[in-house]
Protein backbone atom coordinates (compact mmCIF):
# COMPACT_ATOMS: atom_id res chain seq x y z
CA UNK A 1 0.00 0.00 0.00
CA UNK A 2 1.46 3.51 -0.87
CA UNK A 3 2.71 5.29 2.64
CA UNK A 4 2.81 9.00 2.76
CA UNK A 5 4.80 11.35 5.37
CA UNK A 6 2.81 13.57 6.59
CA UNK A 7 4.10 16.88 7.97
CA UNK A 8 1.23 17.26 10.10
CA UNK A 9 1.94 14.11 12.22
CA UNK A 10 5.47 13.52 11.08
CA UNK A 11 4.56 10.26 10.20
CA UNK A 12 4.34 7.76 7.59
CA UNK A 13 0.38 7.05 6.72
CA UNK A 14 -1.46 5.21 4.68
CA UNK A 15 -3.02 6.32 1.76
CA UNK A 16 -6.79 6.66 1.80
CA UNK A 17 -8.24 9.35 -0.25
CA UNK A 18 -11.38 11.41 0.48
CA UNK A 19 -13.57 9.68 -2.31
CA UNK A 20 -12.65 6.33 -3.24
CA UNK A 21 -10.39 6.30 -6.41
CA UNK A 22 -10.07 9.88 -7.04
CA UNK A 23 -7.04 12.40 -5.64
CA UNK A 24 -7.99 15.89 -4.73
CA UNK A 25 -4.17 17.83 -5.00
CA UNK A 26 -3.16 21.17 -4.45
CA UNK A 27 0.02 23.03 -4.26
CA UNK A 28 1.43 26.47 -3.96
CA UNK A 29 2.78 28.11 -7.06
CA UNK A 30 4.81 30.86 -7.79
CA UNK A 31 4.32 34.86 -7.00
CA UNK A 32 4.98 35.89 -10.42
CA UNK A 33 7.23 39.34 -9.83
CA UNK A 34 10.60 37.54 -11.17
CA UNK A 35 11.95 34.42 -13.66
CA UNK A 36 11.32 30.92 -12.20
CA UNK A 37 14.61 28.97 -11.07
CA UNK A 38 15.74 25.82 -10.09
CA UNK A 39 14.63 26.31 -6.33
CA UNK A 40 10.38 26.41 -7.82
CA UNK A 41 11.38 23.63 -10.31
CA UNK A 42 12.43 21.59 -7.19
CA UNK A 43 9.07 21.60 -6.19
CA UNK A 44 7.27 21.74 -9.53
CA UNK A 45 8.83 18.36 -10.99
CA UNK A 46 8.36 16.47 -7.44
CA UNK A 47 4.71 16.96 -7.13
CA UNK A 48 4.39 16.47 -11.08
CA UNK A 49 6.47 13.11 -10.34
CA UNK A 50 3.43 12.38 -7.82
CA UNK A 51 0.91 13.47 -9.54
CA UNK A 52 2.09 10.83 -12.47
CA UNK A 53 2.66 8.07 -10.26
CA UNK A 54 -1.05 8.38 -8.73
CA UNK A 55 -2.05 8.22 -12.66
CA UNK A 56 -0.25 5.02 -12.89
CA UNK A 57 -2.13 3.40 -10.32
CA UNK A 58 -5.26 4.26 -11.60
CA UNK A 59 -6.40 7.24 -9.35
CA UNK A 60 -8.47 10.19 -11.42
CA UNK A 61 -6.18 13.17 -9.89
CA UNK A 62 -7.59 16.73 -10.56
CA UNK A 63 -4.18 19.39 -9.54
CA UNK A 64 -4.48 23.04 -8.64
CA UNK A 65 -1.48 25.13 -8.49
CA UNK A 66 -2.41 28.98 -7.68
CA UNK A 67 -0.37 31.79 -9.55
CA UNK A 68 -0.35 34.80 -6.71
CA UNK A 69 -0.62 37.62 -9.26
CA UNK A 70 -1.13 40.30 -6.43
CA UNK A 71 1.46 40.82 -3.80
CA UNK A 72 3.58 43.33 -2.33
CA UNK A 73 6.72 41.51 -4.30
CA UNK A 74 5.12 42.18 -7.12
CA UNK A 75 4.00 46.01 -6.18
CA UNK A 76 7.64 46.10 -5.21
CA UNK A 77 9.23 45.58 -8.66
CA UNK A 78 6.24 47.75 -10.55
CA UNK A 79 7.62 50.36 -8.41
CA UNK A 80 11.27 49.88 -9.38
CA UNK A 81 10.70 49.27 -13.00
CA UNK A 82 8.32 52.12 -13.33
CA UNK A 83 5.24 49.77 -14.68
CA UNK A 84 2.25 48.84 -14.37
CA UNK A 85 2.07 46.09 -11.87
CA UNK A 86 -0.15 43.76 -14.50
CA UNK A 87 2.82 44.04 -16.59
CA UNK A 88 5.03 42.77 -14.51
CA UNK A 89 2.55 39.76 -13.77
CA UNK A 90 1.95 38.90 -17.39
CA UNK A 91 6.07 38.57 -18.38
CA UNK A 92 6.16 36.37 -15.53
CA UNK A 93 2.91 34.62 -15.38
CA UNK A 94 4.29 33.45 -19.19
CA UNK A 95 8.06 32.80 -18.44
CA UNK A 96 6.42 30.21 -15.62
CA UNK A 97 3.83 28.75 -18.05
CA UNK A 98 6.59 28.30 -20.54
CA UNK A 99 9.10 26.54 -17.96
CA UNK A 100 6.42 23.67 -17.01
CA UNK A 101 5.71 23.42 -20.60
CA UNK A 102 9.94 22.70 -20.84
CA UNK A 103 9.87 20.33 -18.29
CA UNK A 104 7.20 18.22 -19.03
CA UNK A 105 4.68 19.11 -15.97
CA UNK A 106 1.21 18.96 -16.80
CA UNK A 107 -1.35 20.74 -14.15
CA UNK A 108 -4.95 20.64 -14.39
CA UNK A 109 -5.83 24.25 -13.25
CA UNK A 110 -4.13 27.72 -12.70
CA UNK A 111 -6.12 29.50 -10.65
CA UNK A 112 -5.45 33.36 -10.09
CA UNK A 113 -5.75 35.28 -7.09
CA UNK A 114 -6.73 38.80 -8.74
CA UNK A 115 -9.58 36.76 -10.24
CA UNK A 116 -11.44 35.49 -6.96
CA UNK A 117 -11.19 38.76 -4.99
CA UNK A 118 -15.08 38.21 -4.96
CA UNK A 119 -14.47 34.46 -3.31
CA UNK A 120 -11.94 36.27 -0.98
CA UNK A 121 -13.92 38.93 0.42
CA UNK A 122 -17.03 36.34 1.51
CA UNK A 123 -14.14 33.91 2.73
CA UNK A 124 -12.86 36.43 4.87
CA UNK A 125 -16.80 37.50 6.32
CA UNK A 126 -17.42 34.40 7.31
CA UNK A 127 -13.87 34.39 9.56
CA UNK A 128 -15.42 37.78 10.84
CA UNK A 129 -18.78 36.09 11.48
CA UNK A 130 -17.78 33.41 13.54
CA UNK A 131 -15.66 35.40 15.82
CA UNK A 132 -12.33 34.38 14.06
CA UNK A 133 -11.34 37.87 12.60
CA UNK A 134 -11.59 41.62 13.05
CA UNK A 135 -11.67 44.62 11.58
CA UNK A 136 -9.29 47.35 12.58
CA UNK A 137 -9.70 51.01 12.41
CA UNK A 138 -7.96 50.97 8.86
CA UNK A 139 -10.06 48.93 7.27
CA UNK A 140 -7.75 45.83 7.14
CA UNK A 141 -8.91 42.96 8.60
CA UNK A 142 -6.60 40.50 10.71
CA UNK A 143 -7.37 36.62 11.99
CA UNK A 144 -7.38 36.40 15.68
CA UNK A 145 -5.01 33.55 15.95
CA UNK A 146 -5.28 33.25 20.19
CA UNK A 147 -9.47 31.85 19.07
CA UNK A 148 -7.90 28.99 16.92
CA UNK A 149 -6.79 26.57 19.47
CA UNK A 150 -5.32 24.28 17.07
CA UNK A 151 -2.48 27.08 15.99
CA UNK A 152 1.15 25.60 16.00
CA UNK A 153 0.58 21.94 14.95
CA UNK A 154 1.37 21.17 11.89
CA UNK A 155 4.44 23.62 12.19
CA UNK A 156 5.94 22.17 15.76
CA UNK A 157 6.10 25.97 16.71
CA UNK A 158 3.72 26.42 20.23
CA UNK A 159 5.99 29.36 21.54
CA UNK A 160 3.70 32.65 20.94
CA UNK A 161 6.96 34.55 21.02
CA UNK A 162 7.93 31.65 17.42
CA UNK A 163 4.54 33.16 16.07
CA UNK A 164 5.23 37.00 15.21
CA UNK A 165 4.81 37.20 11.37
CA UNK A 166 5.07 40.99 10.65
CA UNK A 167 5.85 44.13 11.79
CA UNK A 168 4.19 44.94 14.75
CA UNK A 169 0.98 46.83 14.04
CA UNK A 170 -0.75 48.79 16.92
CA UNK A 171 -4.34 48.05 15.43
CA UNK A 172 -3.63 44.61 15.67
CA UNK A 173 -4.89 42.65 18.84
CA UNK A 174 -1.83 40.51 19.41
CA UNK A 175 1.54 40.75 17.05
CA UNK A 176 0.80 37.08 15.76
CA UNK A 177 -2.22 38.09 14.65
CA UNK A 178 -2.27 37.99 10.36
CA UNK A 179 -3.67 40.12 8.05
CA UNK A 180 -6.71 38.83 5.86
CA UNK A 181 -7.36 42.13 4.22
CA UNK A 182 -4.86 44.70 3.67
CA UNK A 183 -6.36 48.46 3.55
CA UNK A 184 -5.15 49.85 0.53
CA UNK A 185 -2.05 52.40 0.35
CA UNK A 186 -1.90 55.47 -2.20
CA UNK A 187 -0.26 53.75 -5.19
CA UNK A 188 -1.25 50.42 -5.15
CA UNK A 189 -3.82 48.44 -6.60
CA UNK A 190 -6.74 47.95 -4.50
CA UNK A 191 -10.52 46.21 -4.81
CA UNK A 192 -13.66 47.28 -2.85
CA UNK A 193 -15.10 45.50 0.01
CA UNK A 194 -17.56 45.55 3.10
CA UNK A 195 -14.66 47.21 5.25
CA UNK A 196 -13.27 49.28 2.77
CA UNK A 197 -10.79 49.27 -0.41
CA UNK A 198 -7.79 47.25 -0.17
CA UNK A 199 -6.31 43.88 -1.21
CA UNK A 200 -6.00 40.37 -0.47
CA UNK A 201 -3.17 38.93 2.43
CA UNK A 202 -1.25 36.26 1.18
CA UNK A 203 -2.62 33.13 3.30
CA UNK A 204 -6.21 33.28 2.43
CA UNK A 205 -5.95 33.61 -1.10
CA UNK A 206 -4.69 29.57 -1.08
CA UNK A 207 -7.85 29.05 1.53
CA UNK A 208 -9.91 30.05 -1.08
CA UNK A 209 -9.12 28.68 -3.99
CA UNK A 210 -8.11 25.31 -2.95
CA UNK A 211 -11.17 24.93 -1.47
CA UNK A 212 -13.39 26.76 -4.37
CA UNK A 213 -11.68 23.79 -6.86
CA UNK A 214 -11.50 20.81 -4.63
CA UNK A 215 -14.05 21.04 -1.78
CA UNK A 216 -14.03 22.06 2.08
CA UNK A 217 -11.64 18.91 2.50
CA UNK A 218 -9.28 17.72 0.09
CA UNK A 219 -6.62 14.78 -0.54
CA UNK A 220 -3.33 16.88 -0.36
CA UNK A 221 -1.73 20.01 0.15
CA UNK A 222 2.17 20.72 -0.72
CA UNK A 223 4.53 23.24 -1.32
CA UNK A 224 8.26 23.55 -0.44
CA UNK A 225 9.00 23.07 3.45
CA UNK A 226 9.90 27.15 3.81
CA UNK A 227 6.28 27.25 3.29
CA UNK A 228 4.91 25.36 6.28
CA UNK A 229 5.48 28.80 8.71
CA UNK A 230 3.83 30.66 8.68
CA UNK A 231 1.79 30.30 5.04
CA UNK A 232 0.79 26.85 5.90
CA UNK A 233 0.14 27.06 9.20
CA UNK A 234 -2.10 29.93 8.43
CA UNK A 235 -4.13 28.98 5.51
CA UNK A 236 -5.02 25.26 7.97
CA UNK A 237 -5.97 27.91 10.97
CA UNK A 238 -8.53 30.22 8.95
CA UNK A 239 -9.79 27.21 6.40
CA UNK A 240 -10.53 24.81 9.57
CA UNK A 241 -11.85 28.16 11.06
CA UNK A 242 -14.25 28.96 8.31
CA UNK A 243 -15.11 25.48 7.68
CA UNK A 244 -15.74 24.02 11.37
CA UNK A 245 -13.85 20.68 9.95
CA UNK A 246 -10.79 18.96 11.07
CA UNK A 247 -8.71 17.61 9.09
CA UNK A 248 -9.31 20.34 6.30
CA UNK A 249 -6.25 18.47 4.58
CA UNK A 250 -5.83 14.74 5.01
CA UNK A 251 -2.13 15.01 4.14
CA UNK A 252 0.32 17.80 4.08
CA UNK A 253 4.02 17.32 1.84
CA UNK A 254 6.51 19.23 1.68
CA UNK A 255 9.82 19.11 -0.56
CA UNK A 256 13.09 19.20 0.81
CA UNK A 257 14.96 22.42 -0.24
CA UNK A 258 17.11 23.14 -3.08
CA UNK A 259 20.86 24.54 -2.23
CA UNK A 260 24.09 25.86 -3.88
CA UNK A 261 27.13 25.97 -1.43
CA UNK A 262 25.09 24.72 1.23
CA UNK A 263 22.50 27.86 1.58
CA UNK A 264 19.26 27.75 0.18
CA UNK A 265 18.50 28.85 -3.36
CA UNK A 266 16.34 31.63 -3.15
CA UNK A 267 15.95 35.40 -4.68
CA UNK A 268 16.22 37.25 -1.12
CA UNK A 269 20.05 35.59 -0.86
CA UNK A 270 20.87 36.47 -4.76
CA UNK A 271 22.11 32.67 -5.52
CA UNK A 272 19.39 31.55 -7.84
CA UNK A 273 19.84 29.95 -10.98
CA UNK A 274 16.90 30.75 -13.31
CA UNK A 275 15.16 28.05 -15.29
CA UNK A 276 15.88 30.18 -18.03
CA UNK A 277 19.49 30.39 -18.17
CA UNK A 278 19.81 26.46 -16.59
CA UNK A 279 17.66 25.60 -20.13
CA UNK A 280 20.54 27.36 -22.20
CA UNK A 281 23.16 24.86 -20.71
CA UNK A 282 21.43 22.06 -20.32
CA UNK A 283 17.90 20.30 -21.81
CA UNK A 284 14.60 20.36 -19.87
CA UNK A 285 14.84 16.54 -20.18
CA UNK A 286 18.10 16.11 -18.19
CA UNK A 287 17.16 19.07 -15.49
CA UNK A 288 13.95 17.37 -14.69
CA UNK A 289 15.49 14.10 -14.82
CA UNK A 290 18.03 15.46 -11.87
CA UNK A 291 15.00 16.93 -10.01
CA UNK A 292 12.82 13.48 -10.70
CA UNK A 293 15.32 11.03 -9.52
CA UNK A 294 15.70 12.59 -5.88
CA UNK A 295 13.81 11.69 -3.40
CA UNK A 296 10.70 14.65 -2.92
CA UNK A 297 11.82 14.98 1.08
CA UNK A 298 15.60 15.52 0.91
CA UNK A 299 17.82 18.94 0.40
CA UNK A 300 18.99 18.26 -2.69
CA UNK A 301 22.14 20.32 -3.72
CA UNK A 302 22.97 22.00 -6.67
CA UNK A 303 26.05 21.60 -9.02
CA UNK A 304 27.69 21.11 -12.23
CA UNK A 305 29.03 17.67 -11.46
CA UNK A 306 24.94 16.31 -10.45
CA UNK A 307 23.92 17.73 -14.03
CA UNK A 308 26.82 16.03 -15.52
CA UNK A 309 25.80 13.16 -14.18
CA UNK A 310 22.16 13.04 -14.81
CA UNK A 311 23.41 13.99 -18.86
CA UNK A 312 25.04 10.59 -18.73
CA UNK A 313 22.28 8.77 -17.39
CA UNK A 314 19.70 10.81 -20.06
CA UNK A 315 22.07 9.90 -22.68
CA UNK A 316 21.81 6.06 -21.34
CA UNK A 317 17.99 5.71 -21.31
CA UNK A 318 17.77 7.20 -24.87
CA UNK A 319 20.69 4.54 -25.92
CA UNK A 320 18.67 1.87 -24.42
CA UNK A 321 15.47 3.04 -26.33
CA UNK A 322 17.19 2.51 -29.83
CA UNK A 323 18.72 -0.35 -28.93
CA UNK A 324 15.37 -2.22 -28.02
CA UNK A 325 14.25 -0.70 -31.13
CA UNK A 326 16.99 -1.98 -33.32
CA UNK A 327 16.69 -5.28 -31.83
CA UNK A 328 12.78 -5.48 -32.40
CA UNK A 329 12.77 -4.49 -35.81
CA UNK A 330 15.87 -7.14 -36.42
CA UNK A 331 14.44 -10.31 -34.74
CA UNK A 332 11.62 -12.09 -35.57
CA UNK A 333 8.77 -12.71 -33.46
CA UNK A 334 8.95 -15.95 -31.69
CA UNK A 335 6.32 -18.44 -29.98
CA UNK A 336 8.63 -20.19 -27.65
CA UNK A 337 11.25 -18.22 -25.11
CA UNK A 338 14.87 -19.98 -24.18
CA UNK A 339 15.71 -20.44 -21.05
CA UNK A 340 18.14 -17.74 -21.25
CA UNK A 341 15.17 -15.10 -22.62
CA UNK A 342 12.81 -16.56 -19.81
CA UNK A 343 15.18 -15.73 -16.61
CA UNK A 344 15.76 -12.60 -17.93
CA UNK A 345 11.93 -12.04 -18.06
CA UNK A 346 11.70 -12.80 -14.50
CA UNK A 347 14.38 -10.38 -13.65
CA UNK A 348 12.12 -7.92 -15.65
CA UNK A 349 9.49 -8.20 -13.38
CA UNK A 350 11.63 -8.48 -10.44
CA UNK A 351 12.43 -4.82 -10.97
CA UNK A 352 8.54 -3.95 -12.08
CA UNK A 353 8.18 -5.02 -8.26
CA UNK A 354 10.98 -3.24 -6.94
CA UNK A 355 9.92 -0.06 -9.20
CA UNK A 356 6.47 -0.04 -7.25
CA UNK A 357 7.84 -0.77 -3.90
CA UNK A 358 10.47 2.18 -3.92
CA UNK A 359 7.48 4.55 -5.14
CA UNK A 360 4.48 3.43 -2.46
CA UNK A 361 7.70 3.98 0.07
CA UNK A 362 6.67 7.92 -0.04
CA UNK A 363 7.82 8.20 -3.48
CA UNK A 364 11.26 7.28 -2.96
CA UNK A 365 12.21 8.48 -6.43
CA UNK A 366 16.15 7.71 -5.87
CA UNK A 367 15.64 3.96 -5.00
CA UNK A 368 12.85 3.64 -7.88
CA UNK A 369 15.18 4.96 -10.62
CA UNK A 370 18.04 2.14 -9.42
CA UNK A 371 15.42 0.10 -10.47
CA UNK A 372 15.77 1.93 -14.01
CA UNK A 373 19.52 2.06 -14.14
CA UNK A 374 19.73 -1.65 -13.41
CA UNK A 375 17.23 -2.10 -16.38
CA UNK A 376 19.76 -0.64 -18.80
CA UNK A 377 21.99 -2.84 -17.65
CA UNK A 378 20.00 -5.76 -18.24
CA UNK A 379 19.58 -4.61 -21.96
CA UNK A 380 23.37 -3.63 -22.37
CA UNK A 381 25.16 -6.83 -20.71
CA UNK A 382 22.17 -9.47 -21.35
CA UNK A 383 20.11 -8.55 -23.81
CA UNK A 384 22.15 -7.65 -26.71
CA UNK A 385 24.31 -10.87 -25.78
CA UNK A 386 21.35 -12.97 -27.42
CA UNK A 387 18.54 -10.94 -28.41
CA UNK A 388 14.35 -12.02 -28.47
CA UNK A 389 12.17 -10.18 -30.03
CA UNK A 390 9.86 -10.90 -26.80
CA UNK A 391 12.24 -9.86 -24.30
CA UNK A 392 13.11 -6.79 -25.86
CA UNK A 393 9.96 -5.81 -26.36
CA UNK A 394 9.46 -6.63 -22.83
CA UNK A 395 11.90 -4.67 -21.67
CA UNK A 396 10.77 -1.75 -23.84
CA UNK A 397 6.96 -1.90 -22.57
CA UNK A 398 8.20 -1.73 -18.82
CA UNK A 399 10.87 1.03 -19.84
CA UNK A 400 7.57 3.13 -21.29
CA UNK A 401 6.15 2.33 -18.21
CA UNK A 402 8.80 3.86 -15.59
CA UNK A 403 8.78 6.89 -17.75
CA UNK A 404 5.45 7.68 -16.93
CA UNK A 405 6.26 8.44 -13.64
CA UNK A 406 9.77 10.27 -15.05
CA UNK A 407 8.80 11.77 -17.87
CA UNK A 408 11.88 12.21 -19.54
CA UNK A 409 11.49 10.24 -22.66
CA UNK A 410 8.52 10.61 -24.34
CA UNK A 411 9.71 12.37 -28.01
CA UNK A 412 11.90 9.04 -28.11
CA UNK A 413 9.41 6.75 -27.09
CA UNK A 414 6.61 8.52 -29.46
CA UNK A 415 8.58 9.15 -32.55
CA UNK A 416 9.82 5.77 -33.48
CA UNK A 417 11.07 6.00 -36.50
CA UNK A 418 8.69 3.59 -38.07
CA UNK A 419 8.73 5.19 -41.72
CA UNK A 420 11.34 3.24 -43.29
CA UNK A 421 12.39 6.17 -45.70
CA UNK A 422 13.52 8.51 -43.41
CA UNK A 423 15.56 5.54 -41.93
CA UNK A 424 17.07 4.54 -45.09
CA UNK A 425 17.65 8.18 -45.55
CA UNK A 426 19.83 8.79 -42.74
CA UNK A 427 21.89 5.53 -43.40
CA UNK A 428 22.43 6.44 -46.95
CA UNK A 429 23.65 9.84 -45.64
CA UNK A 430 26.14 7.95 -42.88
CA UNK A 431 27.28 6.04 -45.97
CA UNK A 432 27.88 8.51 -48.16
CA UNK A 433 30.39 10.58 -44.66
CA UNK A 434 31.85 7.20 -44.38
CA UNK A 435 33.37 7.35 -47.94
CA UNK A 436 34.38 10.88 -47.59
CA UNK A 437 36.28 9.98 -44.14
CA UNK A 438 37.79 7.41 -46.27
CA UNK A 439 38.45 9.95 -48.79
CA UNK A 440 40.42 12.03 -45.96
CA UNK A 441 37.60 14.68 -46.89
CA UNK A 442 37.08 15.32 -43.33
CA UNK A 443 35.61 19.02 -43.82
CA UNK A 444 32.82 18.07 -45.66
CA UNK A 445 32.44 15.21 -43.77
CA UNK A 446 32.30 17.14 -39.93
CA UNK A 447 30.05 19.66 -41.87
CA UNK A 448 27.41 16.79 -42.25
CA UNK A 449 27.85 15.79 -38.51
CA UNK A 450 27.44 19.18 -37.39
CA UNK A 451 24.09 19.46 -39.67
CA UNK A 452 22.95 15.81 -38.66
CA UNK A 453 23.02 17.07 -34.86
CA UNK A 454 20.87 19.96 -35.42
CA UNK A 455 18.81 17.53 -36.64
CA UNK A 456 18.79 15.59 -33.51
CA UNK A 457 20.84 12.59 -34.89
CA UNK A 458 24.07 11.63 -33.03
CA UNK A 459 27.50 9.72 -34.88
CA UNK A 460 29.38 7.65 -33.47
CA UNK A 461 32.77 6.77 -35.22
CA UNK A 462 35.12 3.50 -34.59
CA UNK A 463 37.62 2.20 -35.94
CA UNK A 464 35.32 0.03 -38.83
CA UNK A 465 32.04 1.87 -38.82
CA UNK A 466 29.94 4.78 -37.95
CA UNK A 467 26.08 4.18 -36.18
CA UNK A 468 23.60 6.46 -35.47
CA UNK A 469 21.14 7.43 -32.72
CA UNK A 470 18.38 10.01 -31.63
CA UNK A 471 19.13 12.57 -29.64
Amino acid sequence: MLQIYNTLSRKLEAFNPINKGKVLMYVCGPTVYDYSHLGHARTYVAFDVIRRYFKLKGYDVFYVQNITDIDDKIINRANEENVDWKKIVDIYTKDYMDALKKLNIRIDLHPRVSQHIKEIIEFIQVLIDKGYAYVAPSGSVYFEVDKYEDYGKLSRRYEKKLWSQELFAKEKKKPYDFALWKAAKPGEPWWNSPWGPGRPGWHIECSVMSSKYLGKQFDIHGGGSDLIFPHHENERAQSEAAFGVKKWVKYWMHTGMLTIKEEKMSKSLGNIISLRDAFKKWKPEIVRLWLATAHYRTILSFSEEALEQAEQNYKRLVTTIYTLRKIIKETETSFRLSDYGLRIMKELDELRIGFYNAMDDDFNTSKAFSYVYKLTNIVFNRIIVKPENAVALRALTLLKEFNIVLGVLDKHLTEAFTDINVKDLIDLIVEVRSVLRKRKDYELSDWIRERLHRMGIELMDSKDKTVWMRI
